[in-house]
């Protein structure tokens, strides 16, 4: 099997995280510039692969567009562009980083950590994975 890998892109850095090969467990990979995008992923698929990219899809509470859809919208693009074989799945990722903050608090981060944006950003990206294969497997 494949891996399934999410991103939580941002203007300035995306997080990434990946699936098992069996799909069961989602684990935070990286946090990337986010001019890097491209770049990084054609070299990870040079080594792994991935039948499915899950996209962070900021919205605000009333669905309408933030100051980030359209950076996330471009971003979804270029992934359809540059890798028309793997299907681009968006997830609402209103809460992530959020949560990722109050996991990084109940894993006893320190504060200097805990204001570590990459890691905020990787780990939001490793919860908006963990949702999406809840919401696929059921559980």
């Amino acid at each position: 099997m494949s891996r399934i890998m999410s991103l939580d892109i941002g203007a300035k850095r995306t997080g990434i995280a990946v699936t098992d090969p069996l799909q069961i467990i989602a684990t935070g990979l990286t946090t990337i510039d986010a001019n890097q995008l491209i770049g990084y992923l054609k070299e990870y698929l040079r080594n792994e692969s991935v039948s499915l990219f899950v996209v962070g899809w900021p919205t605000n509470w009333d669905d309408s567009a933030t100051h980030g859809t359209p950076i996330v919208a471009n971003a979804i693009t270029q992934l359809q562009k540059n890798f028309p074989a793997i299907p681009v799945q968006k997830m609402d990722e209103r809460f992530t980083s959020k949560m990722a903050k109050d996991a990084m608090l109940e894993m006893g981060l320190k504060k200097k950590q805990r204001r570590d944006k990459k890691l905020v950003d990787e780990i939001a990206a490793t919860i908006l994975l963990q949702e999406y294969l809840r919401s696929t497997q059921g559980a």
